[in-house]
């Protein structure tokens, strides 16, 4: 079951992969900013991911830039994805991953946001509730082809304290891979 527009971020306790940003176990207030939070569900395997990961980059720095807090969560069974798994997220973040990394091993924290796929974006308010959900842009694989920025757009308009435009869209990326 989804969240919808409006609902509060549930919150979470995860172990974070990325040393350099934040605590060895975060929670959602650790990873909300004063004006609110964008949490992604991502992972290290899925080529939507890797194609999207310089623009979620530059996403995190905007976001910190703007006082929103910026988290990566991976909840995917890294026995169906070797590639996954906590010591893989550390080898990504060791190359300098500007935000949080957290790994969501029991998927709980995947089943209560309603996550479907990686990479798929919440931005969340200050006050926590849901702003948008959905994909980050239309052409997560090719950046040259982007035509709309959904989640920039939404942040944009969240920051000036208005309603996105588009408040939610269908995420483009692969699935989460969900224990048997």
């Amino acid at each position: 079951m989804s969240l919808s527009i409006g609902d509060l971020a549930p919150d979470f306790q995860l172990k974070n992969a990325n040393a350099a940003k934040g605590e060895a176990s975060m929670n959602l207030s650790d990873a909300m900013g004063k004006a609110g939070v964008v949490v992604v569900f991502e992972c290290n395997h899925c080529p939507y991911v890797v194609a999207s990961i310089d623009r979620m980059n530059a996403m995190a720095e905007r976001c910190a830039a703007a006082g929103v807090g910026f988290v990566g969560i991976n909840s995917n069974d890294p026995i169906v994805y070797a590639n996954d798994s906590f010591e893989h997220m550390v080898k990504r973040a060791d190359k300098g991953m500007p935000y949080p990394y957290l790994h969501d091993d029991t998927q709980t924290v995947a089943h209560a946001y309603g996550a479907k796929r990686t990479p798929e974006f919440f931005l969340f308010d200050a006050a926590g509730a849901l702003v948008y959900q959905g994909r980050m842009d239309d052409n997560p694989q090719d950046p040259s082809r982007v035509e709309s920025t959904e989640l920039a757009d939404a942040l944009e308009a969240m920051l000036k304290g208005e309603a996105p435009a588009v408040h939610t869209t269908e995420s483009i990326g692969c699935s989460v891979k969900w224990k048997a």
